[in-house]
């Protein structure tokens, strides 16, 4: 209990502290684990726990707030009401009977004294004290409790015998005071006054058990009454959060749907408030994605088909320019001199665009994801010397590989591979090309390094762009500009991939990596019947 010393009736008041412990309030220290979560954040993850405890802190702070102000005028309404009653009667006695004895009277005057006032009392003890000249202490006790001198606060004793100026407006030379203490962790309400003129000195012990438990009691149940609202408000934002949580899950899951590819996902719509404005705007938005992919996908379908109609169409009369200009070949030297370079031109190109063709219809048939693999056991080494030698580079090329190197893979599409990748690496970069096979883990790695100056850093990101042309002034070449594109698609088709990069040596170095054995990696491996051959390519 706090302890204040307040003139009861004066027009001044004396106050004294006289108890110098308080409870301090600490917070719990909660379990180990669950602090190391709140701060490490892991709890915070969750929109639907962040609402919870925001909500239940609201709650909690509004509940004990109330309680405390409730609690805190309840205590000073109990107090004040009866500390008022019990001083005004202790007053009252004080006038009517303390003020009646004789100057230093008997023994047995003070303790009848006291008597009657502690008989006629609301439950307080009362103790006169009367001090004669020869300083000697004569005192009178009576009440419930036993109540002596030493009971009585240092501070109080001082008040209460303290002597006033009298002025106009006090004509009272001692006032009385209270105080509030706790012997032994009980409250009792002291309170003292004086008889002016040499009367005896009086005060009163009030114990003030009864209101404790009342103010326990109120406490207990303003405590009851928070613990109610902060559940009412963990009941209120899980309600809140199933209405605001729930339909963002569902916009959640049908954003989800659609970037797998679900483009007719659509939302139910009903209400007016924000979350359905949003559902309405999701719904319109992959409505116009739907339509917008429909119509790339329809103009993509009709360029392949155009592309490979155009492809196959042109095949027939390039068949018949292939036979023709082979044998306008074999007669170069026994035509006149000033027909000769037109005739070479003419198969030249005539060859060129039988690539060209042979190449658009491979790129067709990724595109439309008809190509197949035909697996088969296959001696890497033996495959890479059988390409060299098929295309006479068998001088240009340097081999770093050991024999008995086993790989399951399409043997045709790693020719494809090998001649794009060797005959890019001889028409750009220069001899000799070095190939070396190795063997990393469950992957077949080869690598083709050239002899030239190495790839332009601005180029390096798209050497593997279809038609796409290093150098922007020579617009026409030897090769399509698709060599390299079909490559890296034979590669990826074998679940593999081809990497380019500058050799700190000098000179570009292109890496194959392919699985060791591609029936286990992709599904469905043992497909079909291969695609037609593509010829080397830069």
């Amino acid at each position: 209990m706090c302890a204040a010393a307040a003139r009861q009736g004066g027009g001044r008041a004396v106050l004294a502290d006289t108890d110098p412990d308080r409870a301090r309030g600490r917070l719990p220290a909660g379990h180990p684990a669950v602090i190391r979560a709140l701060i490490a954040g892991r709890l915070w993850t969750s929109l639907r726990l962040r609402l919870l405890i925001v909500f239940a802190l609201v709650a909690l702070t509004a509940a004990v707030s109330a309680s405390g102000i409730a609690y805190w005028l309840n205590r000073e309404a109990v107090l004040t009401r009866t500390q008022d009653a019990a001083l005004g009667d202790f007053r009252q006695e004080m006038q009517l009977r303390a003020a009646a004895l004789p100057v230093d009277p008997m023994p047995q005057e003070l303790q009848r004294t006291a008597e009657l006032m502690a008989g006629s009392s609301p439950g307080y003890s009362v103790l006169l004290v009367d001090e004669r000249k020869d300083h000697r202490i004569v005192t009178g006790s009576a009440g419930p409790d036993a109540f002596t001198l030493d009971d009585v606060p240092k501070s109080l004793k001082l008040a209460v015998n303290d002597r006033k100026k009298v002025t106009a407006d006090d004509d009272s030379e001692y006032h009385m005071y209270w105080q509030r203490t706790k012997p032994g962790g009980n409250p009792y309400l002291v309170g003292g006054t004086r008889i002016a003129g040499g009367g005896p000195t009086g005060y009163m012990y009030k114990s003030l058990a009864t209101e404790r438990d009342d103010l326990n009691a109120l406490a207990w149940s303003l405590c009851i009454a928070t613990a109610l609202a902060l559940l009412g408000s963990a009941l209120l934002a899980q309600a809140a959060a199933r209405t605001v949580l729930k339909p963002v899950q569902r916009l959640g899951d049908a954003a989800r749907r659609l970037g797998e590819g679900e483009l007719d996902t659509r939302l139910d719509v009903s209400g007016t408030d924000e979350l359905a404005d949003l559902s309405r705007t999701f719904n319109k938005t992959a409505e116009a994605l739907e339509k917008k992919v429909a119509d790339m996908s329809a103009r993509e379908e009709s360029s392949r088909r155009f592309v490979a109609d155009m492809s196959h169409e042109l095949r027939t009369p390039l068949t018949a320019l292939t036979a023709v200009t082979e044998v306008l070949e074999e007669e170069v030297e026994d035509l006149d001199p000033m027909i000769a370079p037109a005739v070479a031109l003419v198969v030249s190109e005539t060859r060129r665009l039988n690539n060209l063709v042979e190449n658009l219809m491979e790129v067709t048939r990724f595109d439309a994801g008809t190509a197949r693999l035909v697996l088969d056991d296959v001696d890497v080494a033996d495959q890479v010397t059988a390409c060299i030698d098929a295309r006479a580079w068998l001088d240009a090329v340097e081999l770093d590989a050991d024999r008995g190197i086993m790989v399951r893979l399409d043997p045709r599409r790693l020719d494809v591979i090998l001649a794009n990748l060797i005959g890019n690496a001889l028409k750009h970069g220069g001899s000799p090309v070095r190939v070396s096979i190795r063997v990393d883990g469950d992957w077949l790695v080869i690598e083709v390094k050239d002899n030239g100056p190495g790839i332009p850093a601005e180029v390096l990101p798209h050497v593997f762009d279809r038609f796409y042309k290093a150098s922007a002034s020579r617009p026409r070449s030897d090769g399509s500009g698709l060599g390299l594109s079909i490559a890296l698609e034979n590669a990826h088709i074998h679940g593999g991939e081809i990497t380019a990069a500058n050799s700190p040596e000098g000179g570009a170095l292109f890496t194959l990596r392919l699985p060791l054995d591609v029936g286990k990696v992709i599904a469905g491996g043992d497909g079909g019947e291969g695609t037609d051959d593509a010829d080397a390519d830069g």
